[in-house]
């Protein structure tokens, strides 16, 4: 990957609490227009490296670059970053919401005001736009929540768990979305637990384990690499051997069938 076509560099970056490394010595990049799998299990430190590219927290050592350029600049105005944490201002209407993350990022009063009705009507909430937050449901207060960080157009968005609580139909209207801004450009950094959606959407993934990189690479690659070609099986009676099936093992009525590639 050449240096210039880098949207995101994260290199030998390492945070520590006492003699504890959260996060040690993970290196990665990000191409424009790519959709990249941030995964690993809670503790492993992906919040952490997160709040690192966002500037919340400073590494100990390492960089973080965005278009070449520290994050700790004003690169950080092209980063959205939308928490799995929820937080809204409840007692303003939608639009007002979102047009204050617009001004944050540098949009006049009125660009953001006509972006943020935009996005709420992409959403489906522009009956909602000038209602109270505190009047909408859960589910359309995540879409504003989503309004929020997709205002003003950045470069790089960051969605930590973004399709966590929401029906089937409005996880297609997310995946929609991001594939349109995906198209225009933007890059996605996607931390979920949801494999199926990192194998749906993502180009690309990385899974930390107790702050390192135990996984990296393409995600077709990751598939081909670490499939095992195995089907459990539970029957009362013994298996012999079967067509398509190179080894069997069995345990207490359950077999692992071993299939061939």
């Amino acid at each position: 990957m050449r240096r210039e076509s880098r949207v995101l560099q994260v290199r030998e970056v390492v945070k520590r609490y006492d003699d504890r490394a959260v996060v040690d010595r993970v290196t990665f990049e990000i191409a424009p227009g790519e959709v990249f799998a941030l995964l690993g299990p809670n503790g492993a430190g992906k919040t952490t490296l997160i709040r690192m590219i966002t500037d919340i927290l400073r590494p100990d050592s390492g960089e973080i670059l965005l278009d070449g350029q520290s994050v700790g600049s004003e690169a950080r105005h092209a980063i959205a970053y939308l928490p799995e944490e929820r937080g809204l201002y409840r007692r303003i209407k939608a639009v007002e919401g979102v047009a204050y993350y617009g001004e944050l990022k540098g949009m006049t009063p009125r660009d953001a005001r006509s972006q943020a009705r935009a996005l709420l009507e992409r959403v489906e909430l522009g009956e909602w736009a000038d209602k109270q937050v505190q009047a909408l449901s859960k589910g359309m207060q995540q879409k504003v929540q989503l309004c929020t960080a997709l205002v003003g157009a950045p470069r790089l968005l960051i969605l930590d768990e973004p399709f966590s609580g929401l029906d089937p139909i409005n996880v297609q209207l997310f995946e929609s979305i991001l594939a349109e801004r995906r198209a225009a450009g933007a890059t996605v950094l996607l931390s979920t637990h949801q494999m199926n959606k990192v194998e749906e959407i993502c180009d690309r993934a990385l899974m930390l384990n107790r702050g390192r990189t135990v996984l990296h690479g393409a995600v077709r690659d990751i598939r081909r690499r670490h499939a095992d070609h195995a089907v459990l099986v539970r029957t009362d009676d013994p298996l012999a051997a079967l067509p398509g099936v190179r080894a069997i093992e069995s345990s207490n009525g359950d077999y692992k069938l071993m299939l061939e590639p």
